[in-house]
């Protein structure tokens, strides 16, 4: 697809990929120079203290004997074995 760079250095995402990608009107984007190309990839800003108290609850469950035979491969898989715990499934 082909858009035109416009006034202000601003792009318009066609509506098919906007759909595709269950983007919204505010959502942030990291924008990357690689090999001649221009990347856009959607990300989520978090503020300095939510990312501090997620990393201090990481560090106390890591610390837990409880968890320490378990391996998380992110952070859904952990959320989720603690709901599941939660729930007893």
């Amino acid at each position: 697809m082909i858009v035109e760079l416009r006034k202000k250095s601003q792009i318009t995402l066609p509506k098919e990929i906007v759909k595709q990608l269950c983007l919204n009107e505010g959502d942030n984007f990291e924008v990357i120079v690689e090999n001649g190309c221009i990347l856009l990839q959607p990300v989520a800003v978090y503020s300095k203290e939510y990312i501090s108290k997620l990393a201090n609850e990481i560090k106390v469950l890591r610390e837990d004997p409880k968890y320490n035979n378990e391996s998380f491969k992110n952070v859904d898989d952990l959320i989720n074995n603690l709901k599941n715990e939660k729930t007893g499934i």
